[in-house]
Parts: C-alpha cells; sequence; structure tokens
C-alpha cells in the first residue's frame, strides 16, 4: 500500500467544515503556536480507524512521507500507525527498537499538542515502561529546546507514572517549572495531577517546594481534582 491510498481513506471522510473548526481549535493563525499546520477535516476516531486498517501494509518509507506532510491528519495517521505497529510487536524487542527510533527520527512531524499526546506515552513512554531503563533520552529531548520535544519528554512519562514510576517526571517537571510557554504548563500540571492520583503525599511535597516558581497554570492543573477548599488553601500557598 502506498502513502496515496491511505491519504485517499482518510479525505473520504474529510470535512471542510470540521477543517475550519480544527484550524480554529489548533491555533493555526500567525504567531499563534500551531501556525501553518493544515487540516483536512478528519475526527481522531476515523483517523485512528484508517491507521488500524493500513499500518500492517505500509513500509516505513510511506509512514516516513505521512509524517513529514503539511496536513496534520497525514500526520497524526503516521503516528497512529505506529503505536499500532508499538503494540503489535509485543515481545519483539528488535521490533519495539526499532519503531521507537523512527519515532524519534520522525519527531519534526510530531509539531501540535494532541500529535504528542496521542503518541508519546504509547511508544516512548511504553517502552520506557518495557525494561529499557536508559532514560537519558527524556532528558535530551527535554533539554533540546524545542517546546514539542519537551512535551514529548513530559507527556511519555503518563506511563511511567501508571506504574508508579515517578522520579523522572518529577525531575522534568523541576527543570521546567517556570517554562514560558502555556503549553508546556499544561502539560507539567496534568502529569502532576496523575502522580497525585497515585500519591497525594508527594503531589503535595513537590508542590510545596515549588510553589513559587510555578505557574497558576501548572498548579491549577495538579490540583485539579481536590475538593474546593482544598483548592482555594493551595493556591494561596498553603500546604498544611
Amino acid at each position: 500500500m502506498r502513502k496515496e491510498d491511505v491519504i485517499e481513506r482518510l479525505e473520504a471522510v474529510a470535512d471542510a467544515d470540521k477543517a475550519l473548526v480544527l484550524s480554529r481549535f489548533f491555533k493555526t493563525g500567525e504567531g499563534e503556536y500551531g501556525f501553518g499546520d493544515k487540516f483536512i477535516g478528519v475526527t481522531v476516531p476515523e483517523t485512528r480507524k484508517v491507521a488500524r486498517e493500513c499500518y500492517d501494509k505500509v513500509d516505513y518509507a510511506q509512514i516516513s512521507e505521512l509524517v513529514a506532510s503539511p496536513i496534520h491528519e497525514h500526520r497524526l495517521v503516521a503516528l497512529f500507525m505506529l503505536v499500532e505497529r508499538y503494540r503489535k510487536a509485543k515481545k519483539d524487542k528488535d521490533e519495539r527498537s526499532r519503531i521507537v527510533d523512527f519515532y524519534l527520527n520522525s519527531l519534526d512531524g510530531v509539531n501540535n499538542w494532541d500529535l504528542v499526546d496521542l503518541s508519546a506515552p504509547k511508544i516512548l513512554g511504553k517502552y520506557l515502561c518495557d525494561g529499557n531503563n536508559d532514560r537519558k533520552v527524556l532528558y535530551d529531548l527535554s533539554e533540546s529546546g524545542s517546546m514539542w520535544r519537551q512535551r514529548v519528554a513530559i507527556v511519555s512519562c503518563y506511563t511511567l507514572i501508571k506504574n508508579d514510576d515517578f522520579e523522572d517526571i518529577l525531575s522534568l517537571s523541576a527543570r521546567h517549572i517556570a517554562h514560558p510557554h502555556d503549553l508546556i504548563n499544561k502539560a507539567i500540571g496534568w502529569m502532576l495531577r496523575e502522580v497525585g492520583k497515585r500519591n497525594e503525599d508527594l503531589l503535595v511535597s513537590f508542590l510545596s517546594d515549588h510553589y513559587s516558581e510555578m505557574s497558576r497554570t501548572t498548579l491549577r492543573y495538579a490540583i485539579e481534582r481536590f475538593e474546593p477548599a482544598r483548592r482555594a488553601k493551595f493556591l494561596k500557598g498553603d500546604f498544611s
């Protein structure tokens, strides 16, 4: 199967009105974080369905061309195909390593928050939970200077958190606690909230230590699940 066959399936379910809505939602205007991104109006479930139908029929060269496309849904379907390949590889360590290497080499195309969030935990995050304990890749991404690579590092930790492995997300959060971009602040707050679901004391301790440095966005995301009265205390810096 060629990439054109995949694109044809996407275009069959594309919707011009949805494309306009998605373009606004993902901030594609000049000066916005998604500037230049182009949409054809395919929903996530429809894109995922195409990926599941095609992932084992398209070779890596064709996936590489899709993930380099200026069309958002082309990139997303390519990432979904990698996710599906990784899931199906099961205990094939060589194939999983190949998929992760391919993913890391394709990160120029992982350049909007949904592309990061729908791929990083299920590829890189899962890889790091599958007995691959070298976490250097997270810190290399974190120090890359690219906001999207930084978000990949942070959101990949979602899978680690689900396995009660908190060290890396706390370290990365501390490194970027004063990050200037809202999308990183939101990602950190989201991951900290997930930590709190599994270890509330650890979350509260981290928030207390970093309260004066973190953005209100990070804090609000992190404490979202607490009762209103407790949230109000935390917003004032009272963690007693």
